[in-house]
């Protein structure tokens, strides 16, 4: 008799061991490998139940500035090393009071639970520290740009994703499409 319960468990270990292996990746997929930070998707479904929760919630959308002249002039791994030190001070001035995420390239993502709290001179000073790379000192610099979910007329993700887009191009002078504001 102990054999056939043997055998009837054997594939229901062999079906939890999937699931765990397919968790793990799903999970994994969340992740972005460089950074470590949220990925869109992972990002997103921490960011609409952080603003359908705390009505003073933010969304911010972070830009480097001049990250294709620096991967140029500096190589790849400086690069790299750049993406790495900005999700790091981003991901370290969220803290508890928020996720941060990355879109992708050079594009930064972060919700905060409460903007009135959160130091946003803090972050742009630390995101304007250079990066110390193999000897040399990089010069970082970002675009910030922020949404108080609060002052949508409908407190949606999507709308403060574009109002904080807006802010950010505003910020770096231009509009989407690369033409000085005066234009």
């Amino acid at each position: 008799m102990e054999a056939h319960i043997a055998a009837a468990l054997v594939p229901l270990l062999g079906w939890a061991v999937h699931g765990s292996v397919l968790t793990h990746r799903l999970a994994a997929a969340r992740r972005d490998p460089l950074t470590g930070l949220h990925t869109r998707a992972g990002w997103t479904a921490r960011a609409e139940h952080c603003i359908r929760r705390h009505p003073a919630a933010a969304v911010l959308l972070v830009d480097l500035d001049h990250f294709k002249t620096l991967n140029d002039t500096h190589g790849h791994a400086a690069g790299d090393a750049a993406l790495i030190a900005v999700a790091d001070r981003l991901r370290t001035w969220c803290g508890r009071n928020g996720t941060a995420g990355r879109l992708g390239g050079d594009e930064f993502v972060a919700v905060v639970r409460d903007m009135t709290t959160a130091d946003l001179d803090a972050l742009t000073t630390a995101l304007h520290r250079p990066l110390n790379h193999a000897g040399m000192s990089l010069p970082l610099a970002a675009s910030i740009g922020t949404c108080r979910v609060a002052e949508l007329p409908v407190p949606a993700l999507s709308d403060a994703l574009a109002a904080a887009d807006a802010a950010m191009y505003a910020a770096k002078g231009r509009s989407r499409r690369g033409t000085h504001p005066s234009h």
